[in-house]
């Protein structure tokens, strides 16, 4: 137990004389122990798989609860299995070990005393000689019981590194061996369990002797350093003269030392090498091999589609004109021919484009022919706004390939190559947020034969996960692509519209009048900025619109950095529209504070999230989504968060750190979403953010109004700068070659 930096805090001891609630999720425990002073303590914290009978020796602080008193907040603990006649029968008659109950226990150590454990877990067949215990219940006994003192050790080693739900990830994957594992090689903790980092294993390494790692840090540390630019910047592959530069600065080790090192993850199959124009590029292998999937499939699929007989299109396509009451451009009723002629077909353009009237168009032309038509968006609001558009219920493509977490470490999606889709077209909307891995998976579950329709703006920011598909995809010149370029009447009384238009052109936009919908406030400072934003959505929008107006505002600024950005401006605009109450619960995560009524944003994937919406549940809450928070129970340490699309997600005080507040969102964070009203910042963020497409992507997050505040010289410079985001990414090399081949 670490004392050295903890010396405020008191040590107590004692045996568990009852539990009086433990939740089996974190370990959160309040138990009572017996200190041999006279009164009962309660003792409360992470103490996972405490049992009555167990000894158990705690630091922390003794503090006065408001409603149960006096008990003392454990902040480390070690225990200890029961020593004594009396402490194992009250250990085993609590029913710790499956299948021995208080009679049973008062039997076996009436029978066997203070050697109880070791011949559970050592003669299982002694216990057989006990009326009642056939050798099948004594082995499940002792199984129990052996699986429970594993768990205990892991949780025991991990505890100064990871919090009790990491521990048993790490049971569950290596078993009662899970030490020995770790000790052999702590770096192993970075491939196979999900959320432990480089730098986790890494302290564990230095605590077991750094000196004896070094060759499985080097190795560790250059697929840290491919999986970090994948999951920041983006990238599938890095080049091989930039990855060595950054390993010897990150491992301070030699050039050669790291060239022999990616040799061997090579040999391996840690990591795959291509060269591509004459230079080397590395690949972790989920990524290449998934980049290399796609390839192959969207050959397949857009071969194997069978022939449809378009000759009499016009005539089909004139009868639907009449029925929706529509008249199709000239590029429209070639993205109609080209989706009815293609195997795979990419659909583009900007707002007011006519998107969505060609894929109501595609759906019931599809349906009157008796195909099967899945609808799907990378995320749920997309997803949403994709059914409310068409008419047609649409699903997330989590939610479409029917995520699963049943082997209780890793996202499993059941519709695969093993389980296809039953659908003959599949329709994905957002396909710019599309990322590598994420669009793999969704072939897998796509029969031969099915067609592929993609929709998306191309000029928007790519996605937040590593690759650029669908740019990759529309550059390569392999597939039907069809862009809109002209902008419907109806859309061009919208200056929304035309703006987004003028800036993607390398325009400065133009600011409507009164009654308009875009909006200019010049300011001169960033704190002037951020004073305005705040006064925007807790006073003059409301004044003007009414309250409720508030539920449709998003602020969405370029950077989480700056006097306004999202780090700021979320704390003020927190303080303006949900200021601290006695009636509002609170928690304090980092440097923030959740409170009752906070919206709050998942800011990560996690696939083993249970989610509640009527009598649908499900699991999975996604980087991206955003919600309210509804209640937080300091007892059972879980705060319950309604998402937008009605999921109620219960979060455990521990996965507090996936969550912040979403009054203020980045850019990029917005991606895939639209609210009716949208406020940019335009103030002194960082010069690498000052981008088109990134003013671009903000603009046309907006349905109703765009109000922009702040500097028009930032304005100006951001459309000034046509700078695409800069991706690694070998998925347009592999179709061309694929192609010349």
């Amino acid at each position: 137990m670490q004392n050295e930096k903890n010396e405020d805090l008191v040590e107590i001891s004692g045996i568990v004389d009852s539990v009086i609630y433990q939740n089996e999720e974190n370990g959160y425990t309040v138990c009572e122990i017996d200190t041999g002073n006279g009164d009962p303590v309660t003792l409360v914290g992470e103490m996972p798989f405490l049992s009555e009978g167990e000894t158990v020796r705690a630091m922390g602080k003794w503090s006065i609860h408001p409603t149960f008193g006096k008990q003392f907040k454990a902040e480390y603990y070690e225990k200890e299995l029961p020593a004594t006649e009396s402490s194992i029968l009250r250990y085993l008659s609590s029913r710790t070990v499956k299948g021995i109950g208080p009679a049973l226990a008062l039997r076996i150590v009436e029978k066997f005393g203070i050697d109880t454990f070791d011949v559970i877990e050592n003669h299982p067949d002694w216990l057989s000689e006990l009326p009642g215990i056939s050798m099948k219940k004594a082995q499940a006994i002792s199984d129990d019981f052996k699986a429970q003192f594993g768990l205990r050790t892991v949780m025991m080693f991990c505890r100064e590194f990871f919090g009790p739900q990491t521990a048993v990830k790490i049971y569950k994957r290596w078993g009662g061996g899970a030490v020995d594992v770790i000790k052999k090689d702590p770096y192993v903790l970075c491939d196979e369990i999900t959320g432990v980092g480089f730098e986790k294993a890494d302290a564990v390494a230095k605590s077991l002797g750094a000196e004896n790692y070094r060759h499985e840090r080097l190795l560790a540390g250059i697929k840290y350093i491919l999986s970090y630019n994948a999951n920041t910047n983006g990238h599938v592959f890095i080049p091989q003269d930039k990855l060595v530069e950054s390993a010897m600065q990150m491992l301070s080790v030699g050039d050669a030392e790291v060239e022999e090192a990616v040799t061997e993850l090579d040999l391996t199959g840690g990591i795959v090498r291509k060269n591509y124009s004459g230079r080397v590029c590395v690949y972790l292998t989920r990524f290449y091999e998934s980049e290399k999937y796609i390839c192959e499939k969207l050959y397949l699929l857009d071969r194997a589609c069978p022939v449809i007989n378009v000759s009499d299109a016009g005539r089909i396509i004139q009868r639907i004109e009449m029925e929706f009451g529509v008249e199709y451009a000239t590029l429209q009723k070639r993205a109609i021919l080209d989706a009815l002629g293609s195997g795979v077909m990419i659909l583009t353009g900007g707002p007011g484009t006519g998107k969505t009237t060609v894929v109501r168009a595609i759906i019931r032309i599809f349906e009157d022919m008796g195909y099967e038509v899945a609808l799907a968006a990378p995320t749920g609001r997309a997803a949403k706004r994709l059914s409310e558009s068409t008419l047609h219920e649409a699903k997330t493509i989590h939610r479409l390939l029917e995520m699963d977490f049943s082997d209780g470490e890793r996202s499993v999606f059941r519709r695969n190559e093993g389980c296809l889709l039953d659908e003959n077209v599949i329709i994905v909307d957002e396909t710019s947020m599309v990322d590598t891995l994420l669009f793999s998976s969704l072939l897998k579950a796509i029969k031969p034969g099915a067609r592929l329709i993609l929709i998306g703006d191309a000029d928007q920011l790519p996605s937040v996960g590593a690759g650029n598909v669908l740019n990759d995809l529309i550059s390569s010149d392999c597939f039907s692509t069809v862009e809109l370029k002209d902008v419907f009447r109806q859309a061009e009384s919208s200056r929304i519209v035309t703006n987004a238009h003028l800036i993607n052109s390398g325009e400065y936009p133009v600011a409507s009048g009164r009654d308009g919908d875009f909006f200019f406030m010049p300011r001169d400072t960033d704190e002037a900025v951020a004073r305005t934003v705040t006064e925007l959505v807790s006073s003059r929008l409301p004044k003007t619109y009414g309250p409720g107006v508030i539920n449709d505002i998003q602020v969405i600024t370029p950077s989480r950095k700056g006097a306004a950005g999202t780090e700021v401006l979320n704390s003020t605009l927190q303080n303006a529209l949900n200021p601290p109450s006695p009636d509002k619960k609170e928690r304090k995560v980092r440097e923030s504070v959740f409170r009752v009524g906070d919206r709050v944003m998942q800011i990560k994937n996690n696939y083993d999230l249970e989610w509640e919406s009527g009598t649908k549940t499900g699991v999975g809450v996604f980087n991206g989504d955003i919600g309210f928070i509804e209640d937080i129970d300091p007892r059972n340490e879980q705060m319950t968060v309604i998402f937008d699309d009605d999921r109620e997600v219960k979060y455990d005080f521990s996965l507090l750190d996936e969550l912040e507040h979403a009054y203020a969102v980045t850019v990029h964070k917005s991606q895939g979403s639209e609210y009716p009203i949208v406020i940019i910042p335009m103030y002194n963020f960082n010069i690498r953010l000052m981008t088109r497409n990134l003013l671009y992507t903000a603009v046309t997050r907006a349905q109703k109004m765009v109000i922009l505040v702040g500097r028009e010289d930032v304005v100006k410079r951001m459309v000034d700068t046509n700078r695409p985001t800069k991706r690694y990414t070998g998925l347009k090399y592999a179709i061309e070659n694929k192609r010349d081949a």
